[in-house]
């Protein structure tokens, strides 16, 4: 029997639950005793020149290091310089430039550009002295007008890059033509959708320790890539060879830890500069002003088609609001701009973008990053062209879906779909949901006039995993003398359960119980080669990878049975059942792995292995949201929620269930409640949670998960990535569901999140009409 799809409970949790987890402010390493504590000192100000820094006041405190800025950072490499830009050159085309005019320094260099950036970084003996010295270094700012919004930043009359001209970083390369596409549409719907900016908000914020000792750098770090961050780490000037990174537990990710950031970089530099051990943790208060935050997209949009329900035309503009420092500002959108149709076969589809800078936090990756932006857009416009049209949106969804006998399928946006059968999973959400019986219900309590509403919301999407498919992912096996099995994974976990999804593999194809494999990621002096964890490329690369080292370890094996058995390899075979090998047909014979293994040289037998596909996988799904909302308040409840969510062969439903809850939770968020907002001198106005809406389970149903499973042939396990499907279809079933349940009011459209204020004002605006 396979140990492949049945519910094996994460190994990982004892030690969780019990003893609990090693983060990195749980570090006790010898190396890091009598480890100084870093403070950084951050701009309080959206957008200044830099006319002073004093610390003279803060270095004579008790306790006191260090104190370091720009200044001290003269033995680092000098960074290129900026190639000139003609007064007329347009933005570029393509993924938004890291370097040149738009460089981002690691302290503030001049100028500041938003608050939290880092200016300075106390080093204090004690843990808690550092935010007291910290207010005692003087910064002299001279303020300039600040660019909060993407409106403000296209309009181009204060620049955050002087020297670029303008605060537009880059262009799509799609140019938007004239509305022809759209002739002969009878049903035109155009207008705007808002992906607001939110927060990461992983429980553990970001954290970095780092010793310098023997011409080595040891870090450690909250990091989502320990190889990545090693690579970043070499900006200090270091080769990657002198730099140990690792990874200890980490507390989520969800994008914003892929790699490291300046900060971390500045500690990296400081315990090399300084010869002392430093260790940071960021404050809850930093993390929501200054690790990266998502989406922050706004898109015009038009969509035209017949009265029937065939979608003719469709047309996406996104621009990015990037924050202060361009480092995925491109690449983002583009991928938004990719996934433009979803899951429909649109004739003909126009999708471009521009990327600005802004007085924000820089914004890079979030669960989904570029996908759910797509998914809101044109799952929320499709309901739109349906109200419009005067047909039910499930008609309209199953007239234009891409059929399950066209995949693959490549979209008018040159994205190339695998497998999928849309419809299906429509109907099987539909059918659990119970519909008609809720729309029925609608009815009635609009008939009976009464004043809390039911709204249903569908979102079919699609998106892409492991868009990085060629990059692969690296694993290596070892199976030890004493009969146990480590693997060593260059995918790297924060929550997922790798350790439990790699143990099965394992298992499967060489019977040892999963109790005597250990599995050990994130650090790179015992897994130099890797890639890490993002974009839901974990098991369908990592596991991959992890599958094939298996195999191969498995033939070693079988040769080195064949010589202890004196009979030819056709003749021996595991007994994967038993874990032991036997002679075909004599059941009497048998050598367990020990004896295998101690027969091998060294008392090994290893398999390292790279796991490549040729192309990325596309999971996809439908998810129905069923809620309430009080039209005297706008109160929005949220009362069920029905997804089937289809990324190939399940490995672990316990796995799969915990992504899409954790995803669901997120998507849903951000369609009530969750919203990052600044002032109009670039202040930020959600630094805590008392500001900031995060979702608690309290404002949460049980979520009612189905199954679909539909094989992809990109890889041998069959499976797609699982990691961000819930946050993409949650987000526009939410919003669909609460404008549902006002529509017969009038209201046509309301911006995310959908906080009471917002569903009331709507209502009361539509009924004034």
């Amino acid at each position: 029997m396979s140990i492949l799809g049945t519910r094996v409970i994460r190994t990982e949790d004892p030690r969780l639950l019990t003893s609990g987890g090693v983060y990195v402010d749980d570090l006790r390493e010898p190396e890091l005793a009598g480890a100084v504590r870093a403070t950084f000192v951050r701009s309080t100000v959206a957008h200044a020149l830099i006319t002073g820094i004093d610390t003279s006041a803060a270095l004579a405190a008790p306790g006191v290091v260090a104190v370091l800025t720009v200044a001290d950072m003269t033995d680092l490499p000098a960074p290129p310089p900026p190639e000139p830009v003609p007064d007329d050159a347009p933005p570029p085309e393509g993924p938004a430039p890291l370097g040149g005019v738009w460089q981002e320094p690691l302290f503030a260099v001049d100028r500041v550009r938003f608050v939290g950036e880092p200016v300075a970084l106390v080093l204090t003996d004690s843990n808690y002295a550092g935010e007291d010295v910290a207010e005692l270094v003087s910064v002299d700012y001279e303020p300039l007008p600040a660019v909060p919004s993407i409106a403000a930043a296209l309009r181009d009359e204060s620049l955050l890059f002087p020297d670029a001209g303008t605060n537009v970083v880059v262009r799509g390369a799609r140019p938007i033509g004239d509305d022809s596409i759209f002739d002969g549409c009878e049903v035109i719907v155009e207008g705007d959708v808002v992906n607001q900016r939110v927060a990461c908000l992983p429980m553990e914020g970001r954290a970095t320790a780092a010793v310098w000792k023997d011409g080595k750098l040891t870090v450690w770090t909250s990091t989502q890539n320990a190889q990545l961050s090693r690579l970043i780490l070499t900006a200090i000037g270091l080769p990657p060879d002198a730099i140990r990174v690792v990874a200890p537990d980490v507390g989520g990710g969800f994008g914003a830890k892929i790699g490291v950031d300046r900060e971390q970089i500045i500690i990296a530099w400081a315990a090399k500069h300084t010869g002392r051990p430093v260790r940071w943790v960021e404050t809850r208060n930093e993390n929501l002003m200054a690790m990266t935050q998502g989406r922050a997209q706004e898109h015009h949009i038009k969509i035209g088609g017949d009265r029937e329900g065939h979608i003719k035309a469709y047309r996406l503009d996104v621009v990015q609001d990037s924050g202060a420092y361009s480092r995925m500002g491109g690449f983002l959108p583009m991928l938004t701009n990719l996934m433009a149709p979803g899951v429909y076969d649109i004739p003909k589809v126009e999708a471009n973008y521009k990327a600005v800078v802004t007085n924000g936090t820089p914004i890079a990756a979030y669960r989904g990053a570029g996908r759910p932006e797509a998914a809101a857009t044109i799952e929320r416009v499709v309901d739109w062209y349906a109200a419009e049209a005067g047909l039910d949106p499930v008609a309209v969804r199953k007239l234009n879906f891409i059929k399950k006998e066209q995949f693959p399928f490549v979209t008018k946006t040159g994205a190339p779909y695998d497998t999928g059968d849309y419809e299906a999973a429509l109907d099987k959400v539909l059918a659990a949901a119970d519909y008609e019986v809720l729309r029925g219900e609608q009815k009635r309590r609009r008939d009976a006039g009464e004043t809390r509403l039911l709204g249903i919301g569908l979102a079919s999407y699609v998106e892409i995993t492991a868009a990085d498919a060629g990059a692969g992912e690296t694993a290596k096996v070892e199976v030890h003398d004493d009969g146990t099995a480590t693997v060593y994974t260059g995918s790297s976990a924060h929550g997922q359960g790798h350790h439990t999804a790699y143990a099965m593999l394992v298992t499967e194809e060489l019977g040892i119980p999963m109790d005597k494999i250990e599995v050990i990621h994130g650090d790179t002096d015992l897994i130099p080669d890797g890639v890490g964890t993002y974009a839901s490329r974990s098991l369908q690369l990592g596991g991959s990878a992890v599958q094939k080292a298996a195999i191969e370890v498995k033939e070693e094996a079988g040769k080195k049975a064949a010589e202890l058995f004196e009979a030819a390899e056709d003749d021996v075979e595991l007994d994967t059942e038993a874990g032991v090998w036997r002679i075909k047909g004599d059941p009497d014979k048998s050598l367990s792995w020990s004896q295998v293994a101690s027969a091998a040289e060294q008392g090994l037998i290893v398999a390292n292995v790279r796991f490549t596909a040729d192309r990325p996988t596309f999971p996809f799904g439908s998810q129905l949201s069923l809620v309430e909302v009080d039209v005297e308040t706008g109160k929005v409840t949220l009362l069920r929620h029905v997804t089937a969510d289809d990324a190939g062969p399940v490995l672990n439903p316990i796995l799969m269930e915990g992504q899409r809850h954790g995803g669901i939770a997120q998507g849903a968020a951000q369609a009530l409640v969750e919203e990052i907002l600044y002032d109009e001198d670039g202040n930020p106005l959600t630094a805590t949670l008392m500001d900031y809406g995060a979702i608690t389970a309290a404002e949460l149903p049980s979520f009612e998960l189905l199954t679909s499973e539909t094989p992809t042939p990109v890889n041998p396990l069959g499976v797609k990535g699982i990691g961000e499907a819930g946050t993409i279809g949650a987000t526009p079933a939410v919003h669909n569901a609460v404008i549902d349940a006002v529509s017969h009011l009038g209201v046509r459209h309301i911006d995310m999140p959908m906080t009471p204020e917002r569903v009331w004002t709507a209502i009361q605006k539509a009924s004034s009409k």
